[in-house]
C-alpha cells in the first residue's frame, strides 16, 4: 500500500514538473526505474512504444502502462489520475485568472522560458531513447562522455539498420503514420529486437 502512495506521489511530481508534453515524462520514468525498480529501462522502451501506438496522450498512456506493470489496473488508474491532477488544477487556476494576467509581461516572459526547457527534457529523452536502442547504453550519465569508445562496443547494427529503413520509407513515401508503426512492430518481431 505504501508502495503504491508512493507511486502517486512520485506521478503527481512528474505531471507537475514534466512541461511540454507526453515525451517530457520519459526522463521522469527513468528515474523512478533508477530510484524505485518498478520497472527496467527496456519496459520503458516498451511503455514508449505502446504509448507512441495506442490513441490517446503519450504521457497519459505511458503513466497507464507503467502503473499497471506495476500495480495491475488500480495502479494503471491511480499512476494516470496522478499524473494529470497536477495540470487539471493548474488550468482551473489559469482559466480563473487568466484575462487578469494574459498581458502580464512576468507571465509572458515564463512562457518563453518554458519552450526551451521542454525542448531540454525532450532532448534529453531521445538522447536516452537512442543510446539505449542503438548501444545497450541503460544510464546515461555525464561521465559516460568521457568513455565514449566504451559506449560504441556495443552497437546494434539491426536496431540502427531499421531505424534508417524506417526513417528513407517515410520520407520516400509520405504513408500513413500507422503503417510505419505495422511495418516497425513487424519488423521488431520478426527480427527479435
Amino acid at each position: 500500500m505504501l508502495d503504491l502512495l508512493i507511486m502517486c506521489l512520485q506521478f503527481i511530481k512528474t505531471g507537475l514538473f514534466a512541461v511540454g508534453g507526453g515525451l517530457a515524462t520519459i526522463p521522469f520514468l527513468y528515474d523512478l526505474s533508477d530510484k524505485y525498480q518498478w520497472f527496467t529501462h527496456n519496459d520503458i522502451l516498451n511503455f514508449i512504444a505502446v504509448a507512441e501506438a495506442t490513441p490517446g496522450p503519450v504521457g497519459v498512456n505511458m503513466a497507464t502502462f507503467a502503473g499497471y506493470t506495476t500495480h495491475g489496473i488500480g495502479g494503471a488508474i491511480l499512476s494516470t489520475l496522478s499524473l494529470v491532477l497536477p495540470s487539471f488544477i493548474i488550468i482551473l487556476i489559469v482559466a480563473a485568472v487568466l484575462e487578469k494576467f494574459r498581458s502580464n509581461r512576468f507571465v509572458v516572459n515564463g512562457f518563453h522560458f518554458l519552450r526551451p526547457a521542454s525542448t531540454a527534457l525532450i532532448g534529453a529523452a531521445g538522447l536516452r531513447v537512442l543510446l539505449t536502442v542503438f548501444f545497450d547504453v541503460e544510464k546515461v550519465t555525464f561521465d559516460m562522455f568521457g568513455h565514449l569508445g566504451q559506449v560504441f562496443t556495443h552497437v546494434n547494427w539491426m536496431a540502427i539498420l531499421v531505424f534508417c529503413v524506417m526513417f528513407f520509407l517515410m520520407k520516400t513515401f509520405k504513408g500513413h503514420t500507422l503503417i510505419y508503426i505495422l511495418i516497425a512492430a513487424g519488423l521488431g518481431i520478426l527480427l527479435k529486437l
